[in-house]
């Protein structure tokens, strides 16, 4: 029976009235529960959400001349051409709890080289939880991938498949412009002490301990910031004995950035004190200029110049010959654990692989080029450096060489990208002599690379 039919028969009886008023009564609460309801179930904000990504990077590259290791220098030169794909895959899931001011982590990372023997290179590239509290003040601790600033000194160094990582516990304020970060790590190759009580040697990272201090602040309504960094290293150095101690470094500067309407001018400048691991005194430094001109969202203009000073009194030796040379200091700046392909050259000969002997005659790095997108998703990138040394060698010219950079990418769509890249080299007998580098005066390097990063899923509760 219809709930109009319960009605007309009731309405026979002399319960009538009373029915009525009952279905009246409940029409009203339905009605007002639903009124006063709506608007709170529309403002709702979900307290927990889970996101997870999937990135797969596949990469192809093509060299043409470049470094060879100085064993293979000593003897009959080998064919100086190389082609491989390399391939990174990593699941990152983040997890969110907004009343709680909870963050967490996870991202394993797998990397090799198509056709590698073995499963290739499988670790935890981050792992970290998050405590905050709504003053602005927070608590990080575990695996994590830092960046500050152009990640000149510390940076992820996304290029590198394997990238970099730290296991830190990160204590900061943030809010109202201003911005503190201090660091701080203590590293052990396992959590025995049978063998090698605490040196530290050949683990994940260079460094026994790590102590840093960052501030950065943004001048309300005016388009200017400023960031401090302060670091103090504990390199562990020697085989046995007294020898196995902990030595600290310091390294300390300022970024400056300038960004008004249509263009952004940067500058920094670090240096570096305190004794490496092996006890001797460190006296180097290092200044980066750089201008770009962006007077629409099409095209750009940019150039700048790097310095980074050198070792004195630094030998060039022939093939065959060590060169060894006493030096009292190290006064090569090293950029420690920065994105170093960003800035000095995409072929990567300096920062990533060593000089003959060990030390460092310096770099100063002068570039010019720009960018253009032509059409949308579409980019063209092209740049000039001019490379040389930043110390004045005894019997061979201070310059290294002349590089051209061209880079493309293009969007496929929203969670795939396509890009390519070449440089071509004219290294002089400098570079051949420093790097142990291709003896032809030319180098070429090539590389295609397409990456996809989709989210697989998320959920808000």
């Amino acid at each position: 029976m219809t709930s109009e039919g319960l009605v007309t028969t009731v309405n026979e009886g002399k319960y009538g009235m009373a029915v009525r008023r009952m279905w009246a009564c409940a029409t009203f609460l339905i009605l007002h529960s639903s009124l006063f309801m709506t608007p709170v179930c529309a403002q709702e904000d979900k307290d927990n959400q889970l996101n997870v990504e999937f990135e797969l990077l596949t990469q192809g590259e093509i060299r043409d001349g470049g470094v060879v290791s100085n064993s293979e220098w000593e003897k009959e030169k080998p064919e100086d051409r190389t082609n491989f794909v390399i391939e990174r895959s990593r699941f990152i899931v983040t997890y969110l709890n907004k009343s709680q001011l909870l963050e967490l982590r996870f991202v394993p990372q797998h990397q090799g080289v198509w056709g590698q023997s073995g499963k290739g290179s499988f670790n935890i590239y981050e792992g970290w939880g998050k405590l905050s509290a709504k003053c602005g003040l927070f608590a990080q601790i575990g695996r994590q991938a830092l960046s500050y600033d152009d990640e000149r000194i510390i940076g992820p160094n996304d290029w590198s498949m394997a990238g970099i990582s730290h296991d830190v516990l990160k204590l900061g304020y943030e809010g109202k412009g201003h911005q503190v970060h201090l660091v701080l790590a203590y590293n052990q190759n396992a959590e025995t002490i049978e063998t090698g009580g605490t040196y530290y040697t050949n683990g994940a990272q260079p460094y026994k301990t790590m102590h840093t201090l960052w501030y950065h602040y943004d001048v309300p309504k005016f388009p200017f910031g400023a960031s401090f960094l302060l670091m103090n290293l504990g390199m562990q150095g020697g085989e046995d004995g007294s020898e196995r101690r902990t030595r600290y470094q310091q390294l300390f500067g300022t970024y400056l950035t300038f960004t008004p309407k249509y263009g952004t001018f940067e500058g920094s400048y670090y240096r570096q004190t305190g004794k490496e691991e092996h006890g001797m005194d460190m006296d180097a430094w290092m200044a980066s200029i750089k201008a770009e001109w962006k007077p629409t969202e099409r095209w750009s203009l940019d150039a700048g110049f790097d310095y980074l000073s050198g070792d004195k009194y630094f030998a060039v030796p022939h093939p065959g010959q060590s060169g060894l040379t006493r030096h009292t200091k190290m006064q090569g700046f090293c950029p420690v654990y920065g994105s170093h392909h960003k800035f000095y050259g995409s072929m990567d000969f300096f920062y990533i692989s060593t000089y003959v002997n060990g030390f460092s005659p310096g770099l100063q790095n002068a570039f010019f080029g720009g960018s253009i997108t032509p059409i949308k998703d579409l980019t063209f990138k092209a740049h000039y450096h001019y490379m040389a040394t930043a110390t004045k060698l005894s019997s061979i010219d201070m310059t290294l060489g002349h590089v051209v950079e061209l880079e493309a990418s293009f969007k496929l769509r929203k969670d795939a990208e396509l890009s390519a890249g070449f440089s071509y080299m004219t290294g002089t007998e400098s570079m051949e002599r420093l790097k142990r580098a291709s003896d032809d005066g030319s180098l070429r390097w090539g590389w295609l690379s397409l990456k996809i990063n989709p989210t697989l899923f998320t959920s808000k509760w």
